[in-house]
């Protein structure tokens, strides 16, 4: 069993300046705590911030990444609440999960309902493949494995092709180059896994048994996150609150930080 110190070290845990409730940021496939870095000054003077690497992710310890771990969404689950236990948050935290953290998130909370107060879930999608007619999730499973394919042949191209389609904000854009140089970043090896536990994780039955209120932000126009898959997990999460954000792509707390900060604060005030 690790250490508080060697977890802390092995996701490559931050704490900003601040005090006040704790909120604990978790980032998307191919991304890293960085992904937050426009959000977290609004809330220097209210709260405590946590934000953190998944093994694999960003500048956590590669070494630690274990294939069969990372093969199904538990083992982010457990990173999560290694980095919870290692700074000792017992209650009272507020999670802030992008894309597949959502999900993550919500399964932490199954889990240990007493830690979270509350979730905030930017473009949550808990299952990408289509089950017409009762569900569209963005995509047809064909569609996702010649995606992954694409990875095994030609990892540099995929990560140049997926980026301006997370970000829809074209190829030279600002927030599709941080993407496009996170997901190079990342080690094909890490990426190939981390990418089909996204894609081919399906979480819907999970979302009636959450139990903590949850603020959902789906953007008006995402290829990874139609409007459809919000207003679906709003319906299946009991007392959650559904705003859609008038952004184009999956990235609104890149392109467009000031409304993810003004939701969040119109949520924890309510």
């Amino acid at each position: 069993m690790l250490h508080a110190e060697e977890i802390l070290a092995r996701n490559n845990v931050k704490i900003l300046k601040g005090d006040g409730p704790v909120l604990v940021y978790a980032h998307g496939f191919g991304c890293n705590q960085n992904m937050w870095d426009r959000v977290t000054p609004a809330f220097d003077l209210s709260h405590k911030q946590v934000l953190f690497d998944y093994v694999g992710s960003g500048k956590s310890n590669i070494a630690a990444f274990d294939t069969t771990k990372y093969a199904s969404l538990s083992g982010y689950v457990q990173d999560l609440l290694d980095v919870c236990d290692a700074l000792d948050l017992r209650d009272g935290v507020t999670f802030v999960g992008h894309s597949v953290s959502c999900s993550v998130g919500i399964l932490a909370s199954i889990a240990r309902p007493e830690l979270f107060k509350q979730l905030v879930l930017l473009g949550p999608n808990p299952c990408f493949v289509n089950h017409p007619p009762q569900y569209v999730g963005g995509f047809e499973k064909a569609d996702l494995e010649g995606l992954l394919e694409l990875m095994d042949q030609n990892y540099l191209g995929w990560a140049n092709y997926l980026a301006p389609v997370v970000s829809a904000k074209g190829e030279s854009g600002t927030v599709t180059l941080e993407l496009s140089e996170s997901f190079c970043s990342t080690d094909p090896k890490v990426a190939k896994v981390f990418a089909r536990t996204t894609f081919f994780s399906d979480n819907r039955a999970d979302l009636p048994k959450v139990s903590v209120p949850c603020l959902i932000l789906q953007h008006r126009t995402d290829t990874l996150a139609p409007v459809s898959v919000g207003e679906y997990v709003h319906a299946h999460l009991a007392g959650s609150t559904l705003k859609i954000l008038d952004v184009q792509g999956h990235c609104a707390h890149m392109a467009e930080p000031s409304m993810v900060v003004d939701a969040m604060r119109e949520f924890f005030a309510a």
